[in-house]
């Protein structure tokens, strides 16, 4: 009897991994699988006629001048927009956590901007770059010439960058919060104890044990900004990109090629996909290598 229901237990328990593993994979991989299938194809989604062409799309993409200024886009999008979201949210989560008062208000009203809708946030802050907005008639008021903005290829990549930064605040300073507040009272009083200035004990108690979270916020921030789109499509001109494909991201260049475009090139787009899969993943497996040395520890 009682191994019978030892084997029921089992039983059960497999069963209760298969649900989310089949889930995974006819989500996740599946997809992921077909992308890689139709990038080696002659894919219109219209056509009755899909040819195999092999790696011909992959040949397209490497010779593509538009798809290396698409890179190159979102590469700013990350190597300035994920350290620019870590030390704001950090120095604002070190004030937070030194309030008294009202600390669940300021909380909230920094996080709001991460659950607000990304097309509404975008087209709030494009009204604000626009010649007449509101950064620009501050600018008039400081006696400081304006500028485009948006309008300008010079600027335009980093007014979203603002804005992107802006909006994942919240999420960022949540966490921070979280990995500032499990760092036990007993190392902070024995370093008071010691003489340890305030820079002391930030750089050799604090900043170490935060690694864990760094480490977090660093992998999700990349992988986020490496998949820009929403925020480039609500504010460049024309939702496009612009103005001179300066904005233009491999998300949305994938969309172009995929849904904008007559005929429709979806095998082209897939191995731009596939491409850009292949940076997350070896980013990803980078990040974890080297920035989580020791974190665990």
């Amino acid at each position: 009897m009682r191994l019978t229901l030892e084997r029921r237990k089992w039983i059960w328990a497999y069963l209760f991994l298969a649900v989310p593993l089949i889930f995974f994979l006819s989500i996740r991989i599946g997809p992921t699988l077909f992308a890689f299938w139709m990038s080696l194809h002659e894919w219109d989604p219209i056509a009755l006629d899909r040819p195999f062409i092999g790696l011909e799309n992959y040949r397209e993409v490497f010779d593509d001048e538009v798809f290396w200024k698409a890179f190159r886009n979102t590469w700013i999008y990350v190597v300035v927009g994920v350290p620019a979201g870590l030390l704001f949210s950090l120095v604002v989560a070190l004030g937070l956590q030194r309030l008294i008062r009202f600390v669940g208000f300021y909380r909230v009203l920094y996080f709001i901007p991460y659950i607000t809708s990304l097309v509404a946030v975008g087209w709030v802050w494009r009204w604000m770059y626009t010649p007449n907005g509101v950064f620009n008639d501050v600018l008039s008021r400081l006696g400081l010439p304006q500028s485009g903005f948006l309008g300008d290829p010079g600027t335009a990549i980093y007014a979203i960058i603002a804005t992107t930064v802006w909006q994942g605040l919240g999420f960022q300073i949540v966490i921070f919060l979280a990995g500032l507040e499990s760092i036990p009272g007993d190392y902070l009083d024995a370093a008071s104890v010691d003489g340890a200035s305030g820079w002391q004990t930030f750089r050799d108690i604090v900043m170490p044990l935060l690694n864990p979270t760094i480490v977090f916020l660093v992998v999700t921030g990349v992988i986020s900004n490496l998949q820009v789109f929403t925020q480039i499509r609500s504010m460049s001109s024309a939702g496009t990109g612009g103005p001179l494909d300066s904005t233009i991201s491999v998300v949305l260049y994938v969309y172009q090629a995929a849904f904008q475009s007559l005929p429709s090139e979806m095998g082209y787009a897939a191995a731009m996909m596939v491409v850009l899969f292949v940076v997350i993943l070896l980013i990803t497996v980078v990040q974890l290598k080297f920035l989580s040395r020791g974190a665990y520890d």
